[in-house]
């Protein structure tokens, strides 16, 4: 690790003024501590995202003061803050009655230890967890190097789905779910107006660009938290996993919509871990568009999300995998 610089700042506003052009904001620093230790970034500086943490980090976006962002958010929307940890977004009661998708991913994500730590923006911004991205002697096409040696290497965890070259799947539990709910990421910059997000419109980058996780954001930009619409009112996470405690997820899936009279409408189904965004197919949505959720259903749904797949040498085993789990997830959303 390279020598830096630490500061706490007190406010968003002071943490924007004192990034720089090689600063990096720190929250539970559990992703960004493990990239500075194996060299994949060297920042200059340190800035700990330390407010004054608030009780209600989940309220109504209408007790927000939206005239700070870009665009405002809508006011029958939840706000959740950036910093609220995963521990508190899997237990929280209003996120398990509203939202209950996002709780269920939150309650997946690594040990009791990081979840008591990590915060939903680092879920949201982590980086690529293949192996050659990690490694710090290699130079994969994701970190400047002309080639993705997962494509011909050790694919076990890698995607089915791919835009570029790099097969590196993203990795956030939070993403997936926030996908299906049409959750909009708030960002706080004072070199320019970040553009308004839908959750996997800020991954899109990562689909036609190797070296990139998410879109491309101004030096001082930060997460400051995000808005869920209450347009679906039944939501369900599920993945998989080699073990059932503190892992990645092999495949994860989200489903969302409303229910009524055992049919389904404004569907949503996201898988992670498959692909460099949170993966959805929209001829799935609008097959399943007034449909009763039915095994037959779900499974034909599972077979449009996946006729596109192109399984590595040794994670073919994810198509059936996935197949069974979207199906699981759909079904999940029955009253």
């Amino acid at each position: 690790m390279n020598p830096f610089q630490y500061v706490t700042a007190g406010s968003p506003d002071e943490a924007v003024s004192l990034i720089g052009k090689n600063g990096r904001y720190l929250g539970g620093g559990i992703d960004l501590l493990d990239e500075m230790k194996a060299y994949i970034v060297s920042p200059d500086l340190l800035v700990r995202l330390d407010f004054a943490s608030r009780p209600d980090k989940v309220r109504s976006a209408a007790t927000e003061d939206m005239s700070k962002y870009w665009p405002a958010a809508p006011v029958d929307s939840t706000w959740i803050d950036f910093n609220i940890t995963i521990a508190e977004l899997a237990t929280h009661s209003e996120i398990q009655s509203k939202f209950p998708a996002l709780a269920q991913a939150a309650a997946e994500v690594g040990s009791p230890q990081i979840r008591n730590v990590a915060t939903l923006a680092g879920n949201l911004l982590q980086h690529s967890r293949c192996w050659y991205y990690r490694q710090p002697d290699i130079a994969c096409l994701k970190r400047g190097g002309t080639t993705c040696y997962g494509q011909d290497g050790e694919n076990k965890y890698l995607s089915l789905f791919s835009g570029c070259a790099c097969v590196s799947p993203i990795v956030s539990n939070a993403a997936v779910a926030l996908s299906a709910l049409n959750a909009v990421p708030y960002f706080k910059s004072d070199l320019a107006k970040t553009q308004p997000y839908t959750m996997p419109g800020f991954y899109h980058e990562a689909w036609k660009n190797p070296a990139a996780h998410h879109s491309v954001l101004p030096p001082d930009a930060f997460l400051v938290g995000v808005t869920i619409p209450p347009t679906r009112t039944r939501s369900a996470y599920r993945q998989v996993s080699e073990k059932n405690e503190f892992d990645w997820a092999l495949v994860s899936c989200a489903a969302a919509g409303n229910v009524t009279g055992g049919k389904i409408t404004d569907a949503r189904v996201v898988l992670g871990a498959v692909a460099p965004v949170p993966y959805m197919v929209h001829a799935a949505h609008h097959y399943l568009e007034g449909k009763e959720l039915t095994d037959e259903h779900a499974s034909k749904a599972a077979d449009l999300i996946l006729k596109d797949a192109k399984p590595l040498a040794q994670n073919g085993y994810k198509v059936p995998l996935a197949h069974a789990l979207i199906r699981r997830t759909l079904l999940a959303l029955n009253p």
